[in-house]
């Protein structure tokens, strides 16, 4: 089991076979995900035209643990704003920083901005590619 939370990207690229999502498929075995992330992830097959039914199905067989997008996690993910908005993070973003930030463990993601607010947020960041 690692003790890692995902952003979408990062499970995005291991769904899809991109480049970097070898390194998640060996990682994803008691990751953790927020829901928004989980949402974003979704979105993403569906606006690809994946069923719903499809997209849950290839989701539901996954060996990770989402957590839901409490007050306590909204508030610290709106908190990060300022030190997040030159490198472009999205609300998505935010979530999983604030969960990776709260739970103490390392942020996986496929975005390579997020490297410039890793010190400022306090958090550790894996790119994966």
């Amino acid at each position: 089991m690692t003790a890692i939370v995902l952003d979408a990207s990062a499970l995005i690229a291991m769904l899809k076979d991109e480049p970097g999502g070898e390194k998640v498929s060996g990682a994803i075995d008691g990751a953790l995900m927020s829901a928004v992330n989980f949402a974003e992830t979704v979105s993403h097959f569906v606006h690809a035209g994946m069923p719903l039914n499809a997209v849950d199905a290839m989701l539901a067989r996954l060996p990770m643990t989402l957590v839901d997008a409490d007050a306590a996690l909204a508030r610290a993910a709106g908190g990060l704003r300022a030190i997040t908005a030159a490198a472009g993070l999205s609300l998505g973003d935010r979530f999983c920083l604030a969960l990776a930030v709260r739970e103490g463990l390392p942020a996986w993601t496929a975005d390579r901005q997020w490297r410039t607010i890793a010190k400022p947020a306090g958090a550790e960041i894996v790119v994966i590619r």
